[in-house]
């Protein structure tokens, strides 16, 4: 009996995928039962439902892996340390601090975040292979070649976001354009950011501007869309050049053209900023008070919606992953929860990624972001009622809330309240896997920032209307905001801020230089928190910096599996 490819496996199941929680239409797929090479790649239905596979690989990448791509752009940047529990192994403390000594025995620190991304860059590659095999829809030529270039540009969109996240990352990575049983060696990482380009541009010319309007976000949330391509451009541009030193991107986008593209997204009027920063978020959107009982309960359940006018591209969860195969959560959110602790509307989790103090610090007087971005213990007053304290390692009083785990109170029959997790009662979730907010890949306000960045004549404009929003409440413009010039500092210590805890951060300060980003995130000095309830100290040597480059370990299972074919990155 010939096997099931598991890339046919992986689109078939709707329940499993569960991509797009929120359109239905989108996974309105028959169900098929025997898919084999033979007798798929026939039809536009089989592509379409194949590059369905295609999102679930990406998806997956955040629902399988050991350490996700999000962990480690928060972990290694300057705004988090490891945190986890005062028991558990310090591999996140050798991620943080760039210091194998912290955890010798972990080789294998991304492995199967390796696994994962290969996995999806597979999918794609097998979907673009039989793309001259298929009966494309369309009364003529010209719409059968839309029908294609619409599949294929979401396609390599999708391929490119897997490979940038990779090469950014590692740095030396194989570069594959088609399935193949091959020992593949590194490639120059010039060959790689070509064919992300590449792809990029296919996708920005080829997917139809209408294809999924936001104003059907309810269908179309997660799809990738020519505005997506064209945002991805500026950010692969603006991280390319920076982190290489070069002047344009592999010859093939120079910085007028980059800035183009993201001149394309704003004119386009399909975005805007939602009117108030807190309303990004579900757990920041959430005003708390305190009930006759003491108990912190909503008084306003705030404006956060899915699929807002803000969101260029996000990646989609749903709370049906499960211990039996379903793969469509948020992985790696139970790790930013309080350690073993809930208090509403956060919930519990394990601890990772305790806020560096100077991030708090950071924010100027009446920054609204602040208290959308982080979560202050001892302002909020949950300190005292912390009781896992002794539990937490590394910590410093601030931990994100921009992605934190939710709890909610529950009603017993007799009335009670109990505070339970907010997953609780969906379908079968539990908190650990089936976390199901949307990771935020770009939002509009990026795409602003990105094109004053890059010399737009409306700069000034630009980075004031990301600016006056974060001082914005309930239409009013409040104390502390002052238009500031468009310069590149400026512009930086925006992002900075409006970005915080979003995965932005550490990519944005290496592509200022290796040096400029060792300065930044070292902490030779030592910075003072509590693990255990204990003083400890967090270092970073800028040197152990400097010498990975800000790469990532390459995993040891792999380079053995290559019979040494893959070396490993300096310094790990």
């Amino acid at each position: 009996m010939k096997s099931i490819k598991l890339y046919l496996i992986a689109a078939m199941g709707l329940a499993g995928l569960g991509l797009f929680s929120c359109s239905e239409s989108f996974l309105d797929i028959e169900p098929k039962t025997s898919l084999f090479d033979e007798n798929f790649y026939a039809t536009q239905a089989d592509a379409e439902l194949a590059l369905i596979g295609c999102y679930d690989g990406w998806q997956r990448t955040s629902s399988d892996a050991d350490v996700s791509f999000y962990l480690l752009s928060e972990v290694m940047s300057d705004q988090c340390f490891g945190g986890v529990g005062i028991g558990d192994d310090r591999n996140y403390q050798a991620i943080d601090r760039f210091d194998l000594s912290q955890a010798p025995a972990y080789s294998d620190l991304g492995n199967n975040l390796w696994k994962s991304y290969y996995r999806g860059i597979f999918r794609c590659n097998k979907l673009l292979q039989e793309l001259d095999n298929i009966s494309w829809n369309g009364a003529d030529e010209a719409a059968q070649l839309a029908n294609r270039n619409r599949v294929e540009g979401e396609t390599r969109v999708l391929r490119a976001i897997l490979y940038f996240d990779m090469v950014r990352l590692f740095g030396n990575i194989p570069l594959l354009t088609e399935p193949t049983e091959a020992n593949v060696p590194q490639a120059n990482p010039d060959e790689v950011y070509a064919l992300i380009a590449d792809d990029l541009l296919f996708g920005a010319e080829n997917i139809p501007s209408d294809a999924y309007p936001k104003a059907n976000a309810a269908e179309n949330d997660g799809r990738i869309t020519a505005w997506a391509a064209k945002a991805l451009l500026g950010r692969v541009y603006l991280y390319y050049t920076g982190y290489f030193e070069k002047s344009d991107l592999v010859g093939k986008v120079n910085a007028q053209q980059a800035l183009g593209h993201l001149e394309d997204v704003i004119n386009s009027q399909e975005y805007d900023l939602v009117s108030e920063f807190k309303d990004l978020w579900p757990a920041s959107s959430i005003v708390v008070t305190t009930d006759e009982e003491g108990n912190r309960v909503a008084e306003s359940s705030g404006a956060y919606k899915r699929g807002n006018v803000e969101s260029v591209l996000v990646k989609k969860f749903n709370y049906t992953q499960d211990y039996n195969g379903n793969m469509d959560g948020n992985r790696w959110m139970v790790m930013l929860g309080l350690r073993n602790h809930s208090t509403f509307p956060y919930g519990r989790g394990w601890g990772a990624c305790t806020v560096h103090p100077k991030v708090a610090a950071a924010f100027g007087n009446g920054d609204l972001r602040r208290a959308a971005s982080l979560i202050d213990l001892a302002g909020e007053g949950l300190e005292d009622g912390f009781e896992s304290l002794t539990e937490q390692r590394e910590y410093t009083g601030y931990t994100i809330k921009k992605y934190t785990p939710m709890s909610k109170w529950e009603e017993g029959a007799d009335g009670t309240l109990t505070l339970v997790d907010e997953v609780s009662g969906l379908g079968e979730g539990d908190f650990q896997t089936s976390q199901y907010q949307d990771w935020v890949i770009i939002r509009y306000a990026d795409v602003l920032l990105m094109a004053a960045e890059l010399g737009s004549a409306n700069a000034a404009s630009y980075l004031n209307k990301v600016r006056q929003r974060a001082y914005t409440s309930e239409g009013a413009v409040g104390e502390g905001y002052t238009e500031v010039a468009p310069s590149a500092a400026n512009i930086l210590k925006e992002r900075e801020l409006e970005f915080a805890f979003e995965g932005i951060r550490y990519w944005d300060l290496l592509r200022q230089g290796i040096d400029y980003a060792a300065g930044v995130v070292a902490e030779d000095g030592g910075v003072e928190v509590l693990s255990g309830g204990n003083d400890d100290q967090v270092v970073i040597k800028a040197a152990d910096f400097r010498e990975k480059k800000g790469l990532f370990q390459i995993p040891q299972t792999q380079i053995t599996l290559s019979n040494k074919v893959l070396k490993q990155n300096a310094g790990w």
